[in-house]
């Protein structure tokens, strides 16, 4: 699947200093070792609406890393999935008399316009479910055959042979240290996991699993759904979680540097994709995990259910600049929940502003002493309110010294703003 078109980031004297990042299965900020290429998977969207704020804000959070590792001159290999056939997208398709097809294509095309436009970095390699179930399809084939998933009969009326993954037998595969067992990545008990994966796609009372967490790897083909050949497995189409492992595992080095993602993504899918890598490469999936808050709206959760969803395509459509949806959402550190307001974005809008206007009045030798502030605030956990505070005290300087511009410090910080955090003035 294409991707779309990233723009120029500007080349900064210097280097970042060494990176840390808060990882979640190690519940703690740890050092991000140095590396020439590392690598990066971000969990994509399941196409069936546009993008939101919530959207935006985990793909915003991610971008930072990327900016952040090639500031310190690496190349970074990162990939993003599209899960572009799943049950909300066929549901959505269904209720709207649209094909799920078209559906999706529409809705992963705004996407990629919406990243676009708030100047997102975009994956070198951006993977669709649908492209990807040749892939898939011999890796279901061989934990069935080492005893790690297993068939389910039906009931109720449900077909014969959906795939179920084993998560007891695959906690048990392994004594090494860096081993994977449920709850290592999310740390949770068992009464929240069963309470997340009902709410998450999972199917917890489903009769004949062995344990009620066990996920989904192959739903077989139903009346009216959309399937593909299975080999083994009979027609069908996957499960969610196994999907981006093995995209991950097709793309990425094993095990690759960041997993990232919303917070609304450790359990399950995150804590289940780490268990089926390690099932089928006997090696971690990803050596961090890292995710980003929830975004709400005005103080209560934004949900589609609810019809408060804050929709980039419409900020954008109403003529509002994307650079100040960008440094709304930078404004709030990426791991905190937070909430879209109106008066956060005015001030966002305004801040913008003078930004824009400090340019005209950098005062001399004042850009590298910023470059270094919004460095070290960025190497910090992705700090980025703090580098956006760094900006506004420079720009107040500057705008209240109203002094004819240093030409190179203005272009130093234009550049640094732009390549660091993605805001171009």
């Amino acid at each position: 699947m294409k991707s779309w078109t990233s723009r120029p980031v500007p080349a900064l004297p210097g280097n970042m200093p060494a990176i840390r990042l808060f990882d979640t299965a190690a519940g703690r900020d740890v050092a991000l070792e140095p590396e020439a290429r590392p690598s990066m998977y971000v969990c994509g969207i399941t196409p069936y609406d546009a993008t939101h704020m919530g959207h935006a804000a985990s793909y915003v959070a991610f971008d930072l890393l990327n900016r952040a590792w090639r500031d310190a001159g690496s190349e970074v290999s990162y990939v993003q999935n599209v899960t572009d056939v799943d049950d909300p997208l066929l549901e959505r398709a269904t209720a709207t008399g649209v094909d799920w097809r078209d559906l999706a294509a529409e809705q992963v095309e705004l996407f990629q316009t919406d990243m676009e436009a708030l100047n997102v970095l975009a994956p070198d390699n951006y993977v669709g479910a649908v492209e990807s179930i040749g892939l898939i399809v011999p890796e279901v084939e061989r934990l069935v055959s080492m005893g790690l998933a297993y068939r389910v009969a039906g009931t109720n009326g449900e077909p014969d042979g959906d795939v179920y993954y084993d998560v007891e037998a695959a906690g048990k595969q392994s004594t090494a240290p860096d081993a994977w067992a449920l709850g290592s990545i999310s740390h949770l008990g068992e009464s929240a996991m069963l309470e997340l994966f009902a709410e998450r796609g999972g199917d917890p009372g489903r009769a004949g699993k062995r344990q009620a967490l066990d996920p989904l790897l192959w739903r077989v083909e139903r009346e009216g759904e959309p399937s593909w050949p299975g080999g083994s497995l009979g027609p069908g189409r996957p499960g969610w979680h196994i999907e981006c492992t093995v995209i991950a595992q097709k793309y990425l080095p094993a095990p690759f540097t960041v997993q990232g993602g919303g917070s609304d993504l450790i359990f399950p899918h995150h804590e289940m994709g780490a268990g089926h890598a390690y099932s089928l490469a006997g090696v971690p999936l990803a050596k961090h995990y890292a995710h980003a808050g929830m975004v709400g709206l005005d103080g209560e959760k934004m949900s589609k259910s609810k019809g408060n969803l804050v929709l980039v395509s419409k900020l954008r459509a109403a003529g509002e600049d994307p650079a100040a949806i960008r440094l709304a959402i930078l404004a709030h550190h990426y791991r905190s929940d937070w909430s879209w307001t109106d008066e956060g974005f005015a001030a966002a809008k305004a801040d913008l502003a003078a930004w824009r206007t400090a340019l005209d009045h950098a005062p001399e030798g004042s850009g590298p002493a910023l470059l270094a502030g919004m460095r070290e605030a960025l190497a910090a956990d992705l700090d980025a309110p703090a580098a956006v505070a760094a900006v506004s005290r420079w720009a107040r300087a500057a705008n209240d010294g109203g002094a004819a511009a240093s030409a190179p410090d203005a272009a130093l910080v234009k550049d640094a703003v732009d390549a660091l955090l993605g805001v171009r003035l």
